[in-house]
C-alpha cells in the first residue's frame, strides 16, 4: 500500500516519485556530461526493486568521469517535452530545471512517507551530518 500511496489523487504515487527522481538525476548527468544514461522500465513493484534502481542510478552517476563535465556550464541543452521546449545553457539548466525537478520529486516522496505515518523528519531529508 505504501508504494501506491499519494498525497492527492492527481499526483504520482511513491514508487513513481522514486522513478522520477532517478530519471531526473540520470537525465541531468547525461545532458551535462554527454555520457548516455541507462534506461529503466519504471516497473518496480517492491521496495527492494526501488532500492536496486537507486543503486543503479548512483552507479551510473559515479561512473561518469569528472572530465566529461568540462565546459558543461556553457553547453546548450534543449528539452522537448510536448509543448515545453526550453533551451538553457548548462548552468541554467542545472539550477533552473534539473535540481528543482529532482527536489520536487524527493520532497513529494518525503511528504508521502510522512503522510503515511513513517517517522522521517527534516534531518532524514537533509542527510547525515557529523555534528
Amino acid at each position: 500500500a505504501l508504494l501506491s500511496a499519494r498525497l492527492v489523487d492527481d499526483m504520482l504515487p511513491l514508487s513513481a516519485q522514486v522513478q522520477r527522481a532517478s530519471d531526473t538525476s540520470k537525465g541531468s548527468v547525461e545532458r551535462l556530461s554527454g555520457v548516455t544514461a541507462p534506461k529503466f522500465p519504471d516497473d518496480e513493484a517492491t521496495f527492494a526493486q526501488l532500492q536496486e534502481r537507486i543503486a543503479k542510478t548512483i552507479a551510473y552517476i559515479e561512473s561518469v568521469p569528472q572530465s566529461a563535465y568540462d565546459g558543461s556550464e556553457t553547453r546548450e541543452i534543449s528539452l522537448n517535452f510536448g509543448s515545453f521546449k526550453p533551451t538553457f545553457n548548462g548552468e541554467n539548466y542545472l539550477l533552473d530545471f534539473g535540481l528543482p525537478n529532482f527536489y520536487f520529486h524527493l520532497t513529494t516522496l518525503h511528504d508521502i512517507l510522512r503522510n503515511q505515518g513513517v517517522k522521517v523528519g527534516k534531518m532524514d531529508f537533509l542527510g547525515p551530518y557529523d555534528l
